[in-house]
């Protein structure tokens, strides 16, 4: 009879203890599924952005130098009359390129040009997410990507 009672002595509190260790174990699972389940939150550097929206600054050519230029919602750029911005310049096409805001991410599209769009010297293919300090190129037309 002693035997039974040391038994159960020390089992008891090691099954309450499991017991224990198990219940904190689902719980921590289902805070975890909880939280996996939400819907990711905005990171502060996605409300920054679109709190100040890019815009672009000409550089070339001089007479339009330091003007700036909003891109909202988006315009196309070329020699045509029907563009947004047109401008008088021999090496831009009629529809040159396309510029978009959305939602504060500015982007820069080549529409087939002859001569082509440049992003920091580099040709675009395609459309291109521009940053602050990019500079772009259409044409003879040279734009710095501002805040």
């Amino acid at each position: 009879m002693l035997a039974a009672t040391n038994y159960t002595a020390v089992v008891r509190p090691l099954q309450v203890l499991v017991m224990i260790i198990a219940l904190l174990f689902f719980a921590r699972v289902l805070r975890v599924a909880v939280v996996e389940s939400r819907p990711p939150q905005e990171t502060k550097k996605e409300r920054r952005r679109r709190a100040a929206n890019l815009s672009l600054e000409f550089i070339e050519p001089a007479d339009l130098a330091k003007e700036r230029v909003a891109v909202e919602p988006a315009f196309v750029i070329g020699r045509s009359p029907e563009c947004e911005l047109s401008i008088a310049d021999t090496y831009l096409s009629s529809r040159h390129a396309r510029f978009a805001n959305d939602d504060g991410d500015l982007t820069v599209e080549d529409l087939g040009s002859t001569n082509g769009t440049y992003v920091n010297q580099t040709m675009v293919h395609g459309r291109i997410h521009l940053e602050k300090g990019d500079i772009v190129q259409v044409g003879g037309v040279m734009f710095e990507v501002v805040r």
